[in-house]
This record gives C-alpha cells, sequence and structure tokens, in this order.
C-alpha cells in the first residue's frame, strides 16, 4: 500500500515534470536533452513501491541550487517526520556533499542532519552537529535546546547547566528553574554516593537562583537526616508540608519516620492536629498520603484518613455512607483498616502523579516530564481514581 510520503514523493516529481516542460516551451532553448523521460521513470520507481530508488533518482535528476534546495529541505524533513530517517539522512548529506550552496544553507543542511540523529536515536553524532551550529550560527538558539535534551537524557547535568547558562545569554530568558534541577540532580547523585558536604554546596548553589525549586529542601533535608541533624530535617519537611502541598506524598512519609526514631510522636500529632483546624483541603490531602504509604499507629494520621474517607462523594457512595447521622454510623461497623487497605491497593494500581502540562501520568514523582519535557509539572492526585479504575474492568453480561 502506498504511503503519504509515496504519494507526496509523486506530486514533486509531477511538479517539476511540469515545470520542467513549461521551461522548455516558453523558455530559452538549449541543447540539453528533454528530463521528460527522467520524471517518468522517478515515477516508475513511486508506482512499483520503489521509493529508495525514486529518492536516489529523485537526487540525481535535481540538482541542488537556489531554487530546488527548499524542495530538498522539504522532502527530507517529510520522510523525518514519516520515521523514514535514513531517507532524510541521505537527502540531507547529499545537500552538503554540495559545493555550491551558501554558507547559511550548508548550517541549515547540517541542523536538518543533527535533527535526523537525533530522531533516530544516533546522540553522540546529533551531539557533534549541534555544538557546531551552537556556535555563531543562524541556528545557534535552536541548537542549544536540541543539545540540552540530549544532555538531560544522558544525565550530563553540569553540561546542562552550561547550555542553559548560553541559552540565557543569547535569549535573554531566565532558565534559572531548569538550573536549580539539574543542581539538585548533581546534589542527589553526590547524596548516593555518600558525599554529604557535595551534596549541600550543589544546593547552596541553587538557593542563591532568583527562581529555584522547592526540591531544593527537598534534598536538604535527605542531607540533613543522613547527618543526623533531626530537628533541622523536621522542620524543613513540615514547612514543605505547609507551604508546598503537591509535595506532600514526598515529605509526609519521611517526616512520620523521624518522630518514630526520636518516639515524638505527640509533636507530630499537634503538628497535624493544626493543620487539620486550619486548613481542610490539606487535612484530606495528608490523608489521601496516609493511605497510599500505609501509615498507621498515629491518631492525626488517624484522624486526617477517617476524614477523607467521610468527605470523599465517590467513595461514601460506595459504602453507603450519606449524610444522615443515623446512616453515617454505618462507618462505624466498617472495618476501616480494610477500606485503608483496599484504597491503598487500589491507588497503587493507578496513576498517582499528572502533568499539569500535558496530562501525562505516571506512578511516581517524575520532575522532568518525558512527554512535554518541562520541569516540575507533575501534581499527586488527592483521592483514588476509580474512573480510571473501572475503565479496565471487563464489562459484565447478564
Amino acid at each position: 500500500m502506498p504511503t503519504e510520503s509515496t504519494f507526496i514523493l509523486a506530486s514533486i516529481f509531477i511538479i517539476l515534470a511540469a515545470t520542467g516542460w513549461a521551461l522548455g516551451y516558453f523558455g530559452e532553448r538549449d541543447d540539453q536533452p528533454p528530463l521528460n523521460i527522467d520524471y517518468l521513470k522517478g515515477l516508475n520507481f513511486l508506482l512499483n513501491e520503489q521509493t529508495d530508488k525514486a529518492v536516489e533518482h529523485f537526487l540525481k535528476m535535481v540538482r541542488v541550487d537556489n531554487t530546488t534546495i527548499e524542495t530538498h529541505f522539504a522532502l527530507g524533513n517529510l520522510f523525518r517526520k514519516r520515521g523514514e530517517v535514513n531517507r532524510a539522512i541521505r537527502i540531507h548529506q547529499n545537500i552538503i556533499a554540495r559545493p555550491d550552496i551558501s554558507c547559511e544553507q550548508r548550517d541549515q543542511a547540517f541542523y536538518s542532519l543533527a535533527k535526523d540523529y537525533h530522531h533516530a536515536g544516533l546522540l553522540d553524532r546529533a551531539e557533534v552537529l549541534f555544538r557546531r551550529l551552537s556556535v555563531d550560527s543562524l541556528f545557534q538558539t535552536q541548537s542549544l535546546y536540541s543539545l540540552t535534551e540530549i544532555y538531560e537524557i544522558e544525565g550530563e547535568w553540569k553540561k546542562c547547566i552550561n547550555c542553559s547558562e548560553k541559552l540565557a545569554k543569547v535569549t535573554r530568558k531566565s532558565f534559572d528553574l531548569q538550573i536549580s534541577h539539574y543542581l539538585c540532580e548533581l546534589a542527589e547523585i553526590a547524596v548516593t554516593n555518600g558525599d554529604v558536604k557535595k551534596s549541600l554546596e550543589f544546593i547552596g548553589s541553587a538557593k542563591k537562583l532568583k527562581t529555584m525549586t522547592r526540591r531544593t529542601d527537598l534534598v536538604k533535608a535527605k542531607c540533613e537526616k543522613l547527618r543526623k541533624r533531626y530537628t533541622n530535617a523536621i522542620k524543613i519537611y513540615r514547612d514543605i508540608i505547609q507551604n508546598s502541598a503537591y509535595l506532600i506524598t514526598e515529605a509526609l512519609p519521611e517526616l512520620v519516620d523521624l518522630h518514630e526514631q526520636l518516639i515524638s510522636l505527640d509533636e507530630l500529632n499537634e503538628f497535624i492536629n493544626k493543620i487539620r483546624q486550619s486548613n481542610q483541603k490539606l487535612s484530606r490531602d495528608i490523608g489521601y498520603t496516609v493511605i497510599i504509604n500505609n501509615i498507621y499507629d498515629v491518631s492525626s494520621l488517624n484522624d486526617c484518613v477517617n476524614s477523607y474517607i467521610e468527605n470523599d462523594s465517590t467513595l461514601k457512595e460506595f459504602l453507603g455512607i450519606s449524610h444522615d447521622k443515623k446512616d453515617k454510623l454505618k462507618i462505624e461497623t466498617i472495618s476501616l483498616d480494610r477500606i485503608r487497605l483496599s484504597l491503598s491497593k487500589l491507588a497503587r494500581s493507578t496513576s498517582r502523579y499528572q502533568c499539569e502540562s500535558c496530562g501525562f501520568s505516571s506512578q511516581k514523582l517524575l520532575w522532568l516530564c518525558p512527554s512535554c519535557k518541562q520541569w516540575e509539572t507533575q501534581r499527586p492526585f488527592s483521592n483514588v481514581q476509580f474512573d480510571s479504575i473501572l475503565q479496565r474492568m471487563p464489562l459484565i453480561s447478564d
């Protein structure tokens, strides 16, 4: 079955044939033989679905000059978008090999070829070309963005910082948020390697930026915990919970663990009870976090869970709990532990985070969205996604 690119290539041949005929009929005559037979030969390759031969014939037939070069670029970009990267590479390499093109056209060809390599996963080859174009070329900005993306994939965080700093100078835009995440990545690597001092240095650099991520506080709290400065770590986690609700799922389990180690659950209960009285929404988020992390034996957190169950309309309908005081007592006859365990299993079987920018969802928090490539756009769900669960259930026939 002929592909879309086959039809478009055939159209190009037909247009070129018509153009050649018009120029030959109305323009000046010369001694060169007509090209009509070449166009027909190319179309024959296409009709027989011999696209590779058609492309090769096209490249030989049409010399790259100022009147045809855009056609070559259009054809190469078409093949790349269609996933036929090898054909795109051949076309762009053919343009580069021509001695009679301008410097700007050669840079455009190098940039297109770099995009071909990037699309094909040949990141080392793409990097070489993007680096060349990132210095004093018309494609400097685009190449720096592409290099940053490659370095993010490869985890080359220092190179990411370098590219972002160059982009800030070229575009006069702030890249502080991205740089703060790159520094956090370096800090977390240092923590993993047991170098807490180095990790704190990276966090210190991030905190000097005008715009930064609250992720720095999570890493710093982790460092304080490793240094056994538990009081400092507790203070940081409490601040995160009160001021960055979307990070509760990361901070609360760590806070509970610290209080358990210090045997100071009374202090935790006092802190949570103050939150419950002042912020009902935050109390609900805490209840859901407790459920999905299977946290038990903390009275204030149990109260948050009970409140969450009683006030979730979908869950109330499922359990048969109504607003009636009489029926509300039904919840006391149902094992809360069983409800919590069931909810925990349901939550773990569905996505827990979703990107606010593109909608990509995942089970764990991803600081860099793999879909839209934006930093810190994922947010946790605040309740069990019953709709998602029901969609996956098989239909039951009567």
